[in-house]
């Protein structure tokens, strides 16, 4: 008789546990999945992982909208506009830490940690990640898709009508003299910025030749000091300056041959942060570029 009774409801116990573990994937799949409610209002609490999208960020919300930013956002070496950032938590972008703020969006673009973007967006997070840009129009577009994304797009469509103006008046001045002096962009560890660049765009706007074009290197954009002394570009343009760094790697700017051609030629310094990522940071850049043509054009070094 017990043998027969724990047969007997084989079937409704199947079905129970069938519906059981229906049910239990639901609620895991509720449980990963953000709801359309998550969208009901703008993102309050943003996360960006890479510190070039922390800079659009900045200028496009409100502070207390911004629950974390990269530790390089506040590194002058690296950011545009470091003070923008005080106050504002910062972070490595390692996935638990990012998770512990409880973000609502998560910025990223293709140089974030693929593994990290990858769990975050299977643990139901909101991701989105925006092109890394090699030219102004690619400047736009990442200030346009943020601004999308942050729900923010008169703010998105003020600040590229802003870069837009700031680089028609560059163009504007450029058209007045016809000439194209050459400039060559050199950084530390011997590297120029060659064609297909941001930069190589500014220096194409601000009325440059880039003294880069053809030149040979290897990867990266690397090059041997000997062609930079031998080239002898109309301006010479440094990333940096050679005592912001102290390490190896900016050897190459206090070399003897490097300093006695700087004073054969014209030289400016044009910081890294300006250029080292599409923001809109890129119109400071050109501007300066192209105070720097007009001193040139305006007669011999002194």
């Amino acid at each position: 008789m017990t043998k027969r009774m724990q047969a007997v409801p084989t079937k409704r116990n199947h079905c129970a546990r069938h519906r059981l573990r229906r049910a239990a994937g639901i609620v895991c799949i509720a449980l990963a999945i953000p709801t359309g409610s998550a969208h009901a209002t703008p993102p309050q609490r943003i996360v960006s992982l890479n510190v070039c999208t922390d800079q659009i960020l900045v200028a496009l919300v409100p502070r207390e909208r911004i629950a974390g930013v990269t530790y390089l956002a506040i590194d002058p070496t690296i950011s545009a506009a470091p003070t923008a950032f005080a106050g504002i938590p910062t972070s490595r972008g390692d996935a638990e830490d990012v998770l512990a703020r409880d973000p609502d969006l998560i910025l990223a673009n293709p140089f974030s940690t693929p593994a990290t973007v990858d769990l975050l967006r299977r643990l139901g997070r909101r991701v989105v990640i925006t092109p890394f840009p090699q030219d102004v129009a690619s400047v736009r577009q990442a200030i346009t898709e943020i601004a999308t994304a942050v729900e923010e797009p008169e703010a998105g469509a003020r600040l590229v009508a802003t870069l837009d103006a700031q680089i028609a008046a560059v163009e504007s001045r450029v058209r007045e003299d016809k000439r194209r002096p050459s400039a060559l962009v050199y950084q530390v560890n011997n590297y120029v910025a060659g064609n297909g660049t941001l930069v190589d765009e500014a220096l194409r706007i601000a009325g440059f030749r880039n003294g880069a074009s053809g030149m040979a290197t290897v990867a990266g954009g690397q090059t041997d000091l000997e062609t930079i002394v031998a080239s002898l570009p109309d301006l010479m343009v440094l990333a940096t300056r050679p005592e912001d760094y102290l390490t190896t790697v900016g050897d190459n700017l206090r070399h003897p041959a490097l300093q006695a051609m700087m004073h054969r030629v014209r030289s400016i310094v044009l910081p890294w942060p300006l250029w080292l990522c599409g923001t809109q940071h890129i119109a400071s850049a050109i501007a300066r570029l192209a105070d720097a043509r007009t001193a040139l054009l305006a007669g011999p070094k002194q």
